[in-house]
């Protein structure tokens, strides 16, 4: 992409990370021509939002607009096969096919491939009716996974019966994440969790900034699982000899499995993994880039996402074209009042303007008529800074997030703090 030739962008999603996607395809040193669908109102602030024509039809609308490149941010576009459609009409798209996909879109289907290819993952059993769940489970604490897609929450730390039975009654008689076809009953990992993305283009890939995503509602991580509270990233969150541990036990045996198995991979994706006393095992994969994990790795990057990404889906993997720095990230998510069990609409959102140092992602929010945002759903607001180390980070995305107001506002005050030793140094990374 160079300034005479500046290429046509499409970037489908409208949360959090599409914001943060967005705004780093912006300050590419290409200067793409940047569009989103369906977008939100902050995101239409940065990017063009595509013509009512388009939207009807969306690849005929991508050809006839001329996009030169779609990036799936949303899992549910990639379920939907967006990314085949796209290389049906010749349109590059950065996201894997619908076929590929099922690593994230269905739980089943990942743990079978796990197994396939000798991948370490938690022990685990398929239960396809509540008298089947109840039959395997034997004690607790146990983890039951909801099979399809659930935006992050259909995952549960069952720690007693009662919570077994809850869950049953929210996928098999509630139908909260859709019409069930099974779940996964699986022994609980210990040890600490971290996600590492890795953009992937055939064989070859390259791993970004790892990364810990903080779950569940509440702090000491207490409450229901969300969409991720928070995360922080830093090329010093992992030692190098565990990092590169993921790379021969985890990272190179799923790459060799998805060639193997014939799949067209060009995409992000997302190892979400527990540090064990036996080693890296794989909780999840993710098509894509995680969320809030987008908002807390991608301001350490630096280069040229655009012409990066655009080049990864049409050909050869240029890892030149970007970098990552040696700060520190901290992401904290400001939730609505009933999050996560319903969204909330209407609140309006005070002290935006008065955030320095920071970066500001719109989640959840819509534009007021007198121009300022108000709360438009679950997740609302993801706020971000970086420091020279882990503490400083810490001091000023928190600083940041105390300017931010809105009626029934919650966050987490641990993120960044929990799951770190004290360390003699201050920020260390004791993990």
């Amino acid at each position: 992409m160079s300034g005479s030739e500046r290429k046509k962008v499409l970037v489908v999603g409208k949360g959090g990370r599409e914001h943060a996607l967005v705004q780093a395809l912006r300050e590419s040193p290409s200067r793409p021509d940047l569009f989103v669908y369906p977008g939100s109102d902050a995101l239409r602030d940065i990017a063009a939002p595509l013509p009512v024509w388009a939207s009807a039809d969306l690849v005929a609308g991508m050809t006839r607009l001329g996009i030169d490149l779609c990036i799936i941010g949303d899992e549910s576009w990639l379920a939907d096969g967006l990314a085949d459609r796209c290389k049906d009409v010749g349109i590059a798209v950065w996201g894997p096919t619908r076929n590929a996909a099922r690593l994230e879109t269905s739980k089943m289907f990942a743990k079978e491939f796990m197994r396939r290819n000798n991948i370490p993952t938690a022990p685990f059993s398929f239960a396809r009716s509540p008298q089947e769940v109840r039959a395997l489970v034997r004690s607790h604490p146990v983890v039951l996974k909801f099979d399809g897609l659930a935006a992050g929450k259909g995952v549960s730390v069952c720690r007693t019966e009662a919570d077994v039975e809850e869950f049953i009654d929210r996928v098999f008689q509630q139908k909260q994440y859709g019409q069930p076809t099974g779940i996964v009953v699986e022994e609980r990992l210990e040890g600490k969790e971290v996600s590492v993305i890795c953009a992937v283009s055939g064989a070859a890939y390259q791993v970004f900034v790892p990364a810990r995503d903080y779950k569940p509602l509440m702090d000491e991580d207490r409450g229901p699982n969300t969409g991720g509270m928070g995360a922080i990233a830093s090329l010093y969150l992992v030692p190098e000899d565990t990092m590169a541990e993921i790379e021969q036990s985890v990272i190179r045996p799923t790459l060799r499995g998805i060639q193997t198995e014939d799949m067209s991979y060009r995409g992000f994706l997302y190892f979400g993994l527990m540090l064990t006393a036996d080693g890296p095992k794989v909780l999840e994969y993710n098509c894509r880039f995680g969320d809030p994990e987008a908002e807390a790795i991608l301001p350490l990057m630096y280069g040229d996402i655009a012409t990066y990404l655009d080049r990864a889906a049409r050909g050869p993997l240029d890892k030149n074209l970007i970098g990552f720095n040696t700060l520190c990230s901290v992401c904290v998510v400001l939730a609505s009042r009933f999050y996560p069990y319903r969204p909330s609409a209407g609140e309006p959102i005070e002290g935006l303007a008065e955030v320095k140092n920071a970066n500001v992602y719109h989640s959840g929010t819509r534009r007021r008529p007198d121009g300022g945002f108000a709360v438009d759903g679950g997740r609302v607001i993801a706020v971000t800074a970086t420091g020279r180390d882990r503490d400083s980070a810490v001091r000023r995305a928190y600083r940041a997030v105390r300017r931010i107001r809105f009626d029934g506002m919650c966050y987490r005050s641990d993120i960044g703090r929990l799951h770190f030793e004290e360390a003699t140094v201050a920020g260390a990374f004791a993990a």
